[in-house]
């Protein structure tokens, strides 16, 4: 039955894109009682993202729990994710205290069975009309603010009208071009190419990442032995790479530090990748209307940040939205709301992230503390807690860090010039 308040609308909420975003708002908003349409473009119930880190970060487990995710994802494999990174001091190992807690985590697990996997728990979801095939082609504006969506589906040209549309439609987001929603990019100076393998031991049988300044990769183990390697080296190197792109991309592998032995893997994918990435960040909010995940905001692949923020965003925006989408409460002021805790949690990260992309080498503050994490068990930890989210870019390099990272340095020998590491 519909709600009197309701009235005029056909939903409470309509999200373009049934993604980890929008599936995961879908779900966390029908639980608070809205009445949801969950739009998506494709109509095989098994689509999936394939171009990904295929790695959630730690900062985004309590949203997994709290969709009641975390017993599905260990039972289908999803491996936790603990890392080590190379640097040219040697590796950062994080390791936990002595008789202290295990280090956060979240999970690995690979997108062709996490996308299928959550948008069947908010299909499961009472309150949630999940609508596949059915892609945004307009939004419905009314007074200056948007009320609802235009959309092509299997049976024709359909207008669904909500009191707050969402966009979770990834960085080339249909939702946030129809909004004209104010963009702001930044150039990825790197390119970057991936391909699945099985039967690829790992050290440890964690994650690995190599910071060769400038260039990158990284081997993620997956759910059913399946581990993701990608390699992100600087642009310039770009066309010599495609001359020959499988050539390239298995002797860059080959040349990394503590290389992992693919000759005797098992590649069960193409290499597959992109030669232009850049970094989006965008306004998230307007009248009626609020954009999440990549529509919001498009961070570098290789901090792997994007499943887990996209999770976040879901989660904030419901925290601010929740009643006011079902009437109880002023919307605008909500949305208002949502936008400030997006840009307080996120914009730090965004701006490290995006001086980093122009494939400089390390800063004379990085140099510092990557150097000291790779001697210091502490700052190891400290730096995982950073690489997972769970800490900003100023309780990162808070004095008491950096001031331990210069005794640690000086303490092996190195002096510290100029703010850097000689």
């Amino acid at each position: 039955m519909t709600r009197p308040e309701s009235a005029g609308y056909d939903y409470d909420v309509v999200i373009g894109g049934a993604g980890l975003a929008g599936s995961a708002a879908a779900v966390l908003l029908a639980r608070r009682g809205a009445r949801v349409a969950l739009l998506e473009r494709r109509a095989d119930p098994e689509a999936y993202k394939a171009l990904c880190t295929h790695s959630i970060t730690a900062n985004a487990y309590p949203v997994l729990d709290e969709l009641g995710l975390v017993p599905a994802l260990e039972k289908a494999g999803a491996v936790r994710n603990t890392a080590r990174w190379y640097t040219r001091w040697g590796w950062i190992e994080p390791k936990p205290a002595p008789m202290g807690p295990e280090l956060p985590y979240a999970y690995n697990v690979r997108r062709s069975t996490l996308d299928p996997l959550i948008r069947t728990r908010a299909a499961e979801t009472p309150g949630v009309d999940l609508l596949p095939g059915h892609q945004v082609t307009g939004l419905v504006r009314e007074a200056g603010r948007t009320v609802g969506v235009r959309a092509s589906t299997p049976q024709g040209e359909r207008e669904i009208r909500a009191r707050l549309v969402v966009g979770a439609d990834g960085k080339d987001s249909a939702v946030a071009k129809f909004a004209g929603a104010r963009t702001r990019s930044h150039e990825n100076a790197r390119f970057g190419y991936l391909a699945h393998f099985r039967g690829l031991p790992l050290h440890g049988g964690i994650g690995q990442a190599w910071f060769l300044e400038p260039d990158m990769a990284y081997a993620f183990p997956n759910d059913d032995g399946v581990t993701v390697m990608a390699v992100l080296p600087e642009k310039k190197r770009l066309p010599a790479f495609r001359e020959d792109l499988e050539g390239s991309f298995l002797s860059f592998i080959r040349a990394l530090p503590e290389a992992p032995p693919i000759d005797s893997a098992e590649r069960i994918t193409k290499i597959t990748g992109t030669v232009n990435y850049p970094l989006h960040s965008r306004r998230p909010t307007a009248p009626g209307l609020a954009l999440i995940g990549d529509a919001a905001l498009t961070s570098d692949p290789l901090w792997g940040v994007g499943c887990g923020w996209a999770l976040q965003s879901a989660q904030w925006l419901t925290d601010a939205v929740a009643a006011s989408a079902t009437g109880r409460g002023d919307l605008d002021r909500a949305l208002a709301s949502y936008a400030r805790e997006h840009r307080r949690r996120l914009r730090g990260h965004q701006y490290l992230a995006a001086d980093y992309a122009r494939a400089r080498p390390f800063n004379p503050v990085e140099r510092l503390m990557f150097s000291a994490a790779a001697r210091d068990e502490s700052l190891a930890r400290h730096m995982h807690l950073f690489a997972s989210r769970l800490i900003g870019p100023r309780q990162f390099l808070n004095p008491a860090a950096l001031a331990r990272a210069a005794a640690v340095n000086i303490g092996h020998g190195r002096g510290v010039r100029g703010g850097g590491v000689e």
